[in-house]
């Protein structure tokens, strides 16, 4: 992949696939937006909108949105599909993709069937089109980067010159890329960084208070080291841009759909009408679960990861679950 004009496809309408593809026309990119709604689509291409997501916020003009797999063709794709559909997206579309595409993914998660992140299934998925895998993960909501307010994230793969490509291809004046080759460290941070904002969420909504809540974030960032470094990733990951930054943004900005969720559990909504009111995927549900099952087999102490699936589930309440952490036994830090 050369420098200059790509041709670059973004596989999902949602709010940060919509962004992404935005940056990317702003950056010169001849881009194509590939989602199933086709009034969304149709918003998209007529009045240069996506009313469903960014109401109000006018997309590039040379933005194109389409309903045809056949766009997934493009040397460069942009995975802003949700992490637990990504699996069936790909198996779904494998023959539209081209040998050699790069593959930007751009969700995150950890599936929850499986226990694996991206990185682990999806190149396997692809394996004879010898796919180049890259992740993008950091602090960004998807209205901010349309707003071109200043944003930065990071991009990882095994392959440093491919993870540079993207990051010039991506970088503005208000979107800055940083890359990095710890790729399984960076979906670590991005996928379990949701379960903690749950629970960042949770506090506000008990009204536990500020030293609960910087408690929760410390502790939580610990929890999130300890599950990476298990797996192999590197320490110092996570006080970069898709761990430390990426849990401050999500734990407690109020546009963080994992942390209202968490907000309107703790002011004593059930599951389902919060969900519901938020009216999108929130990633740190499905996470929460697969991080519990996956931290049990690795023998590694996730307790507020733990205390969110109890309060997920019904176990508990979340003042029983606030009690509980309190409550454990006393260590080091």
């Amino acid at each position: 992949m050369g420098g200059g004009k790509q041709k670059i496809c973004v596989a999902g309408g949602g709010s940060w696939g919509t962004a992404l593809a935005h940056l990317a026309c702003q950056n010169g990119h001849e881009v194509t937006l590939y989602l199933r709604d086709k009034n969304v689509c149709a918003a998209i291409n007529e009045s240069h909108e996506n009313v469903h997501y960014l109401p109000g916020l006018p997309l590039h003009p040379s933005l194109t949105a389409s309903t045809d797999p056949g766009v997934l063709r493009a040397p460069i794709v942009v995975l802003a599909v949700p992490c637990q559909q990504q699996r069936s997206f790909v198996t779904t579309n494998k023959n539209a993709f081209c040998r050699g595409v790069v593959l930007v993914n751009a969700a995150k998660g950890i599936e929850d069937a499986s226990g694996l992140t991206a990185s682990q299934f999806l190149p396997a998925l692809l394996a004879e089109l010898a796919p180049v895998y890259t992740v993008l993960s950091g602090p960004s909501f998807a209205k901010e980067v349309l707003e071109g307010q200043p944003t930065a994230v990071v991009i990882a793969s095994d392959n440093a010159s491919q993870a540079a490509c993207i990051q010039h291809l991506l970088s503005s004046a208000s979107f800055r890329c940083y890359t990095s080759t710890d790729v399984l460290g960076v979906e670590i941070g991005g996928a379990v960084k949701n379960v903690i904002a749950i629970a960042a969420g949770l506090c506000d909504g008990l009204d536990i208070g500020t030293n609960g809540r910087a408690a929760l974030l410390t502790r939580g960032l610990a929890e999130i080291t300890r599950l990476g470094v298990a797996l192999g990733a590197k320490a110092a990951t996570f006080m970069g841009l898709s761990g430390l930054g990426d849990l401050v943004l999500t734990a407690t900005g109020n546009l963080s759909r994992n942390r209202t969720l968490g907000l309107a559990l703790g002011q004593g909504k059930s599951l389902e009408e919060a969900t519901r009111e938020i009216g999108m995927v929130t990633e740190g549900v499905k996470t929460a679960f697969a991080v519990s099952k996956l931290a049990r087999r690795l023998g590694v102490s996730v307790p507020i990861t733990s205390a969110v699936c109890a309060i997920l589930d019904g176990t508990l309440t979340a003042r029983e679950a606030s009690i509980q952490l309190m409550s454990r036994s006393l260590g080091q830090e």
